[in-house]
C-alpha cells in the first residue's frame, strides 16, 4: 500500500479500474500519511478528512457498479488555498482573509469532483499569490523536496510540496507569472500553465484577472493531461504515440538566457542535447519584443493587483508580509492612461512574437534561471529577496505576457526544469510534445 503514495495519478486510476486499489483504502492511506508527516502543517493549511472519505466512498460504489466517471475517479488530489471550498476555509495565504469560508466550490473544483477526484485538503501558498519564491511568514512556508533550507517556489508552494512529499497524487495550483511552473520545476514535477480564459476563475481568489490561470502540478505529463480534462469537465487530450522526430524547437535567447546560474544552465544544455538525440531540431531565436514586453511588467501586474485589493489591503495593511505589501503598492503610482497604453503595447508585442515563432512546434527555455533560494538568507537579506524573486519568475513570466500555453518538465537534474511554450489554446499540442520530451529526458 505504501507504493500507492508514489504512483502517478493515472496508474492509481488504472489500479482502481482493475479493482486492485480500493478508493477508500487509497484515500485513507493518503490521509494517514498526511497526518503522520512531520511537515504536515507546513504543506497543508487544512485537511478535509470528512469530505475526502465521503468522496472516496462514492467512488468505491461507482467502481463496484462499473460506473466510474473518469480514469481519475477515486484519485486523491490537493487544492491550493485560493480555490473556494464550500464550508471550508479559503484564505489565500493571507491574514487579510482569515476566517473566510465560502458557501460554494470553485467551478474547477466542482468540475473535478464531478469527474470523481477526491479532495484531500487545501495547501499553503504565497500570500495572495504575489511571489514566485513560496516564502510566507504570515501562514507557513512549505519545504523544497531537494533542499531543506530552500524555499519550494511559489505561489503554488504547498501544491508542489504535497505531491513531491507523496502527500497527494497531484496538486491544483494557479499561475499568474509562473506560480505553477516554478514550484513544479524546483520540486521535480510537471507543471502546466493553461491559456488565460480556458479554465474558469469563478470561485478562485484573484490576483490579476487578465493573467490568472489554473493548472495542475503532477508526477507525469499524462497526469497533467488527465487533470486538465478533469478541471474543465471534458475528455483528456490524447497524448498517445507522441514523438520528437522532425519537431522544430526554437531555443529563446532574448532575456531567457541572461544571468543564468551554472546548474540550471548546464541542465538546460544537457536537456537540449537529449531532445536532439530523440530527433528534434533546435534552433536559437531572438525575439526583441520579448524584452519590450518584460519592460511592461511593472505597469501591468501591480496595477491590476492593487486595483483589485486596494480597499482590503489599506483597511488592514499591518497584517501583511511587508515585501508582499510593497509589491501591491507599486500599483499605486501607475496612471490609468499608462496602464491602457501598456496593454496596447503588449498586444503588439504578442503579435510580433506569434509571427516570429509561427514556424516552430514549441519555444523552449529554462524554467528558471536560478536554483531554489535559501530561506535563511531570504529571512535576513531584503536585497536577496528582491533579486531572487525577480529572477525566479523572469522566464516563466514570458509565457504569461505573451498569452501562451506552457509546460515545464523535469530535466533529470534536481530542481531544474525545461519549459515548452506554444500558442494559446494549444494545450493538447504542448502536452503531446511534453510527453515525448519527458521520455527523452527521463
Amino acid at each position: 500500500m505504501q507504493d500507492w503514495l508514489t504512483m502517478t495519478a493515472a496508474d492509481l486510476g488504472r489500479g482502481i479500474e482493475a479493482k486492485e486499489i480500493d478508493p477508500v483504502a487509497l484515500t485513507q492511506t493518503y490521509l494517514d500519511a498526511i497526518d503522520g508527516h512531520d511537515l504536515r502543517d507546513r504543506i497543508y493549511a487544512r485537511v478535509t478528512h470528512d469530505r475526502a472519505l465521503a468522496e472516496a466512498k462514492a467512488a468505491q460504489a461507482r467502481a463496484a457498479a462499473g460506473r466510474r466517471l473518469s480514469l481519475l475517479d477515486g484519485v486523491p488530489i490537493s487544492w491550493k488555498d485560493l480555490f473556494d471550498t464550500a464550508g471550508i476555509g479559503t484564505e489565500a495565504g493571507s491574514a487579510l482573509l482569515k476566517g473566510r469560508v465560502p458557501e460554494t466550490d470553485a467551478v474547477v473544483l466542482r468540475n473535478a469532483t464531478a469527474m470523481g477526484t477526491v479532495c484531500l485538503g487545501k495547501t499553503h501558498m504565497t500570500e495572495l499569490a504575489f511571489s514566485g519564491l513560496g516564502y510566507n511568514p504570515v501562514t507557513n512556508t512549505p519545504p523544497c523536496v531537494n533542499d531543506a533550507d530552500a524555499v519550494p517556489g511559489g505561489s503554488s508552494s504547498g501544491a508542489a510540496a504535497s505531491v513531491a512529499f507523496n502527500l497527494a497524487a497531484a496538486g491544483i495550483g494557479s499561475d499568474t507569472g509562473g506560480s505553477v511552473r516554478i514550484p513544479a520545476a524546483w520540486n521535480d514535477l510537471v507543471g502546466l500553465k493553461t491559456t488565460s480564459g480556458r479554465l474558469s476563475l469563478e470561485g478562485v481568489v484573484p490576483l490579476c484577472l487578465r493573467f490568472d490561470t489554473v493548472g495542475p502540478l503532477t508526477r507525469s505529463v499524462e497526469d497533467a493531461a488527465l487533470l486538465l480534462g478533469a478541471l474543465e469537465g471534458s475528455p483528456a487530450p490524447d497524448i498517445e504515440g507522441a514523438s520528437l522526430k522532425g519537431r522544430r524547437f526554437a531555443a529563446l535567447q532574448t532575456i531567457a538566457m541572461d544571468d543564468m546560474r551554472d546548474a540550471p544552465l548546464a541542465a538546460f544544455c544537457s536537456a537540449v542535447d537529449r531532445l536532439k538525440a530523440a530527433g528534434a531540431m533546435v534552433e536559437p531565436i531572438d525575439v526583441p519584443e520579448v524584452a519590450r514586453a518584460m519592460d511592461l511588467t511593472a505597469a501591468l501586474y501591480p496595477t491590476e493587483a492593487y486595483g483589485l485589493w486596494r480597499d482590503v489591503i489599506e483597511a488592514n495593511p499591518d497584517v501583511m508580509y511587508p515585501e508582499i505589501l510593497r509589491r501591491f503598492r507599486l500599483g499605486m503610482d501607475i496612471s490609468g492612461p499608462d496602464y491602457v497604453a501598456a496593454w496596447a503595447t503588449l498586444k503588439a508585442c504578442r503579435m510580433a512574437y506569434d509571427q516570429a515563432t509561427a514556424g516552430y512546434d514549441a519555444v523552449i527555455l529554462p524554467s528558471s534561471a536560478i536554483m531554489p533560494p535559501s530561506l535563511t538568507r531570504l529571512n535576513a537579506e531584503d536585497d536577496y529577496y528582491v533579486t531572487e524573486n525577480l529572477l525566479t519568475l523572469r522566464n516563466t513570466r514570458i509565457g504569461n505576457l505573451m498569452g501562451l500555453t506552457a509546460l515545464t518538465v523535469p530535466t533529470g537534474v534536481p530542481s531544474c526544469g525545461i519549459m515548452l511554450m506554444t500558442p494559446p489554446q494549444t494545450e493538447a499540442h504542448v502536452l503531446r510534445i511534453g510527453a515525448a520530451a519527458e521520455r527523452a529526458l527521463s
